[in-house]
């Protein structure tokens, strides 16, 4: 998925709804285009209805963080789904922005270091610079405190908006606190701030279904392994909804699909860098040499297990079996190179949402309370492609 393009579409006050919409060059699941959902604004909800959710099923971390029903039962392409209600920064007694004067910030929560995290910025950036807008930028190094800390720093320095990528979902509350004090507008992306009642302590949430990843990532396992395995599990950060689901959804589908035969004998964190990655499989190859398949929960871990592998002569899906979450051109390369089985893309290129979400919150008719974009995959079939093409990022 390539980065992005997101239109905002003004409907009428009665409806108040601004439609958030995605578009990817690989294949997309979500409904029509952004017009098409807002064409008709006459059966759109307005901002204090929900329409009930016509997949089927709510996210737990949409649940946990204020979603609670599908918003419109149109999806726009690249959406997963929007969950009611819909924020208007009004209601936080938030004035409106002038974007070609006023500042806004961007909170980046982990190292750089991470190709995820380098997109994730560069999308916030060059986002910003295409629409003129002035943009503080911060990294906490993978740091709570110092999160809280950039926040209320780029706040006293006169920002009047911030987007943030949690660094996890519920250690932000001093500076969520201080945002609501000062009137300033908080969009959170990738991960949710859970424990808050939607619209009433931070703005609109954009994401990805990380429940669904891993449920896709077990699916590839069972394919990969022919639903016989001797399974490790690098687990993500402690503290972290997208550990917590990408581990639940993982499981579940194993026990849904009654793959008894794929049998987890290891799970460790390796708190999402490739060093932890490599050290913990390092340790699980000592302890556990029968295991023949390993489940990244996201590309960093899995390409530090890969290393391992390669120093212990075990690299190859012929050896062990390999499946992890990002998307990044490293992780899809190992697919090429036989090394890795199934990559599921979790795409960081939140920049375009992210600031559509923010301007129709300050100033439009509001933005829904959670929205989840749709992922691509990648196996043998399409890796090669996806990094010609550039999608994998």
């Amino acid at each position: 998925m390539t980065v992005r393009r997101t239109t905002v579409v003004s409907i009428s006050a009665a409806a108040a709804v601004a439609v958030l919409a995605g578009c990817s060059t690989g294949t997309t699941t979500g409904g029509g285009a952004a017009t098409s959902a807002a064409s008709s604004s006459s059966s759109a909800p307005s901002a204090s209805q929900t329409v009930g959710d016509a997949a089927g099923g709510v996210p737990a971390a949409i649940k946990a963080a204020g979603g609670t029903e599908l918003l419109t039962t149109t999806k726009p392409a690249g959406v997963e789904g929007q969950y009611g209600p819909v924020c208007k920064a009004s209601d936080l007694g938030i004035a409106k922005i002038d974007f070609k004067s006023d500042t806004i910030g961007w909170a980046q929560s982990e190292k750089e270091a991470n190709p995820f995290r380098i997109a994730s910025t560069k999308s916030q950036v060059d986002t910003a610079a295409k629409n003129g807008w002035k943009l503080l930028t911060t990294n906490a190094q993978s740091n709570v405190q110092q999160e809280n800390s950039d926040i209320k720093g780029m706040i006293d320095k006169g920002a009047k908006a911030i987007i943030f990528s949690p660094i996890n979902s519920t250690g932000l509350g001093d500076a969520i606190a201080y945002a609501k004090e000062k009137k300033v507008a908080m969009v959170p992306v990738d991960r949710n701030i859970t424990g808050v009642t939607g619209c009433q302590s931070v703005g609109p949430q954009l994401g990805s279904d990380f429940v669904q990843q891993g449920r896709r990532a077990a699916d590839a396992m069972i394919k990969a392994t022919g639903g016989t395995a001797k399974l490790a599990i690098l687990l993500g950060a402690s503290g972290v909804n997208v550990t917590d689901d990408r581990t639940a959804g993982f499981l579940d589908q194993l026990k849904a699909k009654n793959a008894t035969g794929v049998e987890v004998i290891f799970q460790q964190t390796g708190d999402f860098t490739r060093e932890k990655g490599k050290s913990v499989t390092e340790t699980l190859l000592r302890s556990h040499p029968e295991v023949n398949a390993i489940y990244a929960e996201n590309d960093e871990m899995g390409l530090g297990a890969l290393a391992a592998l390669d120093d212990a002569g075990k690299s190859g899906i012929d050896k062990v079996h390999i499946v992890s979450i990002d998307g990044t051109k490293g992780a899809v390369q190992a697919i090429v190179d036989g090394n890795f089985d199934a990559v599921i893309e979790s795409n960081p290129a939140y920049g375009p949402s992210a600031q559509a979400a923010l301007e129709a919150y300050v100033n439009g008719a509001g933005a829904p309370a959670v929205t989840i974009t749709t992922d691509n995959q990648y196996d043998k079939s399409n890796a090669a492609e996806a990094l010609s093409s550039g999608t994998a990022y």
